[in-house]
């Protein structure tokens, strides 16, 4: 199903727009490595982010299972009648909408709300199952449909994926129970109908546009917020920079520039692309460019290469990573790049192998950009929206 060719009257917080407050929660990575069983799982996975962004063919779509390792924003939602509450994560490169299922036997499951079918009055099986294939396991789901709640929007019939099995880890040490995909009605596995989809259908958005607001200082209670239906004036500062989508498939938009501190680097001359992505966690910058930021940033690579150290009192000093997206040049502070664990200093930064479709280098901004970053996605106009966060 096609988002419907809505007209975006004005970029505010209309009347009925809902306003989600997100909760952040320990990062799986975290409680992985707090288990002991993170560097085990590291050393044995074969991870590269941009797998996500390849296209998969029939039921089957494979999914790097470490994207979600850093993903620690999450909200509630609710399914079926009476509603059945789980917290999900929001996430604008994936489409699909799953929960996990009271018939699923996985460990994963244990310590994770599930769906009983069978106490919905609203619930529809569609025959139907899908895979989706992780570097660690996959994750077997049935299709059907029911009742899809966010506060004051209300969608009937809503397609959604229950999971029948899951891979223990990193599943396990997940806060969110499941996953709502915002990406775009091409890219659902299985041609399911999207969840913005049914509300823009159902008319229950006030204007085709939501955004995210990432605190740059989290607690679990309030960890940001998910504005459905508009943008809200009061956590942003200054314009909105637009930047059109480049391929509609994920949030991509065309990266014009990149410069560390006062030097703009020749990396984008033929082009980059960008990712703009809830789900992940960390920046990712290409693999043929990681080299030159290390050395830029002074960072040292660290084992299995998955993290880049460097020496927490070179922070202050050390340069932003700035961005030419849509005319604008936004920039990255190292307050916002360097992540500090209890003294021990890391990039908040991972290297990605494949480039973007067309073939130039692709990035992907997750939430630490997004800190930086109140950000807007236009379903009418096919555009992403940057301004300073507040």
């Amino acid at each position: 199903m096609k988002w419907l060719p809505v007209v975006l009257a004005c970029l505010q917080l209309a009347e009925g727009a809902v306003r989600l407050s997100l909760k952040k929660g320990l990062s799986i990575r975290d409680k992985m490595r707090a288990a002991g069983v993170l560097d085990d799982f590291l050393e044995h996975i074969k991870h590269d982010p941009v797998k996500k962004y390849q296209p998969s063919q029939g039921s089957v779509v494979r999914e790097p299972i470490t994207n979600h390792l850093d993903s620690s924003y999450f909200g509630e939602i609710s399914i079926g009648e009476p509603p059945q509450k789980f917290l999900v994560l929001f996430d604008t490169g994936s489409s699909n909408l799953w929960v996990p299922s009271t018939d699923c036997k996985s460990p994963a499951c244990f310590n994770h709300a599930k769906f009983k079918a069978s106490a919905s009055a609203t619930f529809s099986p569609s025959g139907q199952s899908l895979t989706v294939s992780y570097g660690s396991g996959s994750v077997t789901m049935v299709l059907g449909s029911d009742t899809l709640r966010i506060q004051s929007i209300t969608v009937t019939q809503q397609e959604l994926g229950l999971s029948q099995e899951e891979p223990t880890q990193p599943f396990y040490f997940a806060d969110f129970d499941g996953i709502l995909g915002m990406a775009f009605p091409s890219l659902a596995v299985g041609g399911t109908a999207t969840a913005l989809g049914g509300m823009l259908q159902q008319e229950q958005l006030a204007e085709p546009v939501f955004s995210f607001y990432f605190s740059r200082q989290p607690t679990y209670e309030y960890g940001g917020e998910l504005i459905l239906g508009g943008v809200e004036p009061g956590l942003f500062q200054g314009d909105i920079t637009w930047a059109p989508v480049t391929q509609k498939l994920y949030w991509q938009v065309a990266l014009e520039e990149v410069a560390i501190g006062q030097s703009v680097t020749s990396w984008c001359s033929q082009g980059c692309q960008a990712i703009v992505d809830t789900g992940t966690f960390l920046l990712t910058v290409p693999q043929e460019y990681i080299e030159s930021v290390l050395e830029a940033l002074g960072a040292q690579e660290t084992s299995y290469g998955v993290s880049y150290a460097v020496d927490c009192s070179d922070t202050p000093g050390m340069p932003p990573i700035t961005f030419g997206i849509g005319g604008a040049r936004l920039a990255l502070p190292p307050s916002a790049y360097v992540l500090n664990s209890n003294g021990y200093c890391t990039l908040a930064i991972e290297v990605t192998y494949l480039p973007s479709q067309d073939g130039q280098p692709l990035w992907i901004l997750g939430n630490v950009f997004l800190k930086e970053y109140y950000t807007a996605f236009d379903m009418a106009n096919n555009r992403v929206g940057f301004a300073l966060s507040a």
